[in-house]
């Protein structure tokens, strides 16, 4: 049994040197100073206590260390599956309450268990179900609901819902409500925090701090922010005047928990569970392959899920809620020279650290600072050009990645990607079930054969070549008969039928019965029928039925040796 597919810690374990433990420490302190207030900041956007937060940053970055593939990847809690996980928890429990906390834990356990399971079973490749139009419309609607979502805290007022429509009805009831002085203390954390990430860098530059400095300086903007915010609050006496504060904060690590085994909750979490666990583990590849392309390295997908299975699973029995890997947390990592997965358990330690003697620091920390860091966090996920992008490009995922926006906004996160899904599914049906058919001809002085609508081509009055350019299967085997009948009853001078086989990998039996109809329909026409440039593992399978002895015409290796025996035969 090769231990290191299932621990890949061994694969690197024994080239660790000094140089690479003194990376993976300095970039534990970068990732750490940044993740204390964005761990705070998405388990509000869960719906939790803010502590939770640093729990769910804690176990799941020690397991991932033990099971993760990428060497850069930084796992925790991420916006848009915070925002899945408020989405469903809230619909069975009160945000606040106990119930509420163990519902986000059991949610994590059962993410954790169905990543794990896929893991070991090779499941890697469900993924693929979620094509790019749809994540990025996902992703895009996603980050104009977090932003939404936040509005209330920015503005010191009570709001409520999770679609669009339900969010901007309840604010607007309650806008003449708004919290001045709340409102101003997040609109500087905003105007600083966007301050850092543009104009900041080119300043430090021309200043000549070294690109590592300017680097770390501007990924730490959230918690400079979290200080002069606290600290602002805490000489003023803000919380006084109406600001609302994260509170006491209790100190120590989290214990061993051990999520309700309610079968009636159970079956209400699933669902959720498994779209929050494909989501995330799509996002997280994306981001652990980007990296690890820029090193020349890679990462297994199989082995990802088993690692984000044993993050979630960490994350269960920790307190916290569902994680998995995050794009900017991983971005700074890698920037700031992380060579293994340890930088990642010495971002646990840090944090752990952090928890047990640090929290009651956190006690002034404005409300509206969270939602500020939130609404400038999201701000990267919303790419209203692919929009247009893909409307250039697709009309059909442009109407797939539309669908998913629209229903993410206006119904909600989980009824959106599934819609995006069935919407990508069935327009690739509708796609394939009309394959794009060309009758070719030979380029001149070529043994090249091209669609005679876009190129000067030779061809035999007597031979019809056609090129199918798509697998044959049920959805358009009666679309291949229908053309080849009508193609041959538009030129009576027709006496031989080629069907070049050379972009079909696959023929299903609807499109084997196909085949055979034609032949026979054909054969009935005195019309032959001919196949060239079959491909081997087509071949096979037909070799496999009765087709090839029934064909009434021959197989060719190519459509050039095809036309050569056709041309003779018509002389």
């Amino acid at each position: 049994m090769n231990l290191s597919r299932y621990f890949p810690f061994l694969n690197w374990a024994r080239t660790y040197n000094a140089s690479a433990f003194g990376n993976d420490v300095t970039a534990s302190l970068i990732v750490t100073v940044m993740l204390i207030p964005q761990s705070l900041a998405y388990a509000m956007l869960a719906g939790l206590p803010p502590v939770i937060g640093l729990y769910a940053s804690i176990g799941p970055l020690l397991a991932y260390a033990l099971f993760g593939s990428s060497r850069t990847l930084s796992v925790g809690p991420v916006a848009v599956v915070s925002l899945m996980t408020a989405a469903t928890v809230s619909q069975i429990a009160t945000p606040g309450s106990p119930e509420y906390a163990s519902a986000a834990m059991l949610l994590a356990l059962l993410s954790g268990v169905f990543l794990f399971i896929s893991g070991f079973l090779r499941l890697g490749f469900l993924a693929n179900l979620l094509s790019h139009p749809v994540i990025s419309g996902f992703i895009t609607a996603s980050g104009i609901l977090i932003a939404i979502s936040q509005l209330k805290h920015l503005l010191g007022i009570e709001a409520h819902g999770h679609s669009l429509p339900e969010l901007l009805g309840s604010i607007a009831q309650h806008i003449g409500q708004f919290h001045g002085v709340t409102l101003a203390l997040g609109l500087s954390v905003i105007g600083f925090l966007l301050y850092t990430r543009s104009a900041l860098q080119p300043l430090l530059m021309r200043w000549g701090l070294p690109g590592s400095m300017i680097n770390a300086i501007t990924k730490v903007g959230p918690a400079i922010a979290v200080i002069l915010s606290t600290l602002v609050v805490a000489l003023m006496g803000l919380d006084a005047k109406g600001v609302n504060v994260v509170g006491e904060i209790p100190k120590g690590l989290p214990g061993l928990t051990l999520p309700v085994f309610d079968a009636e909750l159970w079956k209400k979490l699933l669902p959720a569970a498994l779209l929050i666990s494909v989501i995330g583990f799509v996002e997280s590849v994306s981001v652990g392959q980007t990296l690890a392309a820029k090193r020349r390295q890679r990462i297994d997908p199989d082995q990802e899920l088993i690692g984000l299975g044993s993050a979630n699973l960490a994350s269960a029995f920790s307190g916290g809620f569902p994680v998995t890997g995050g794009f900017s947390r991983s971005v700074v990592n890698y920037d700031a020279g992380a060579q293994t997965p340890l930088a990642g358990a010495f971002t646990a330690v840090g944090i752990a650290v952090a928890t047990l003697f640090l929290t009651p620091l956190f006690k002034y920390l404005p409300i509206a600072t969270l939602a500020a860091t939130i609404i400038v966090a999201v701000l990267t996920l919303v790419d209203l050009g692919a929009i247009r992008r893909t409307w250039d490009y697709s009309k059909s995922d442009f109407i797939a990645m539309l669908l998913t926006i629209l229903v993410t906004l206006g119904v909600g996160v989980e009824t959106g990607v599934i819609t995006g899904v069935l919407a990508s599914l069935l327009l690739h049906l509708w796609r394939t079930s009309r394959p794009h058919i060309a009758v070719i001809g030979r380029v001149p002085g070529t043994e090249h054969f091209r669609n005679i609508h876009r190129h000067t081509v030779e061809t035999n009055e007597a031979t019809l070549s056609i090129r199918i350019d798509e697998s044959l299967y049920f959805a358009n085997a009666r679309f291949l008969e229908d053309s080849v009948y009508e193609l041959v009853a538009n030129d009576k001078r027709v006496e031989h039928v080629v069907l070049v086989c050379s972009a079909i990998n696959e023929i299903d039996g609807s499109a084997l019965e196909s085949l055979e109809a034609i032949n026979e329909h054909l054969a009935e026409s005195n019309v032959t029928l001919h196949l060239s440039e079959v491909k081997g593992p087509v071949m096979d399978r037909l070799k496999r039925s009765h087709f090839l002895e029934l064909l009434s015409g021959r197989v060719f290796f190519s459509q050039h040796e095809a036309m050569l025996y056709l041309d003779r035969e018509a002389t």
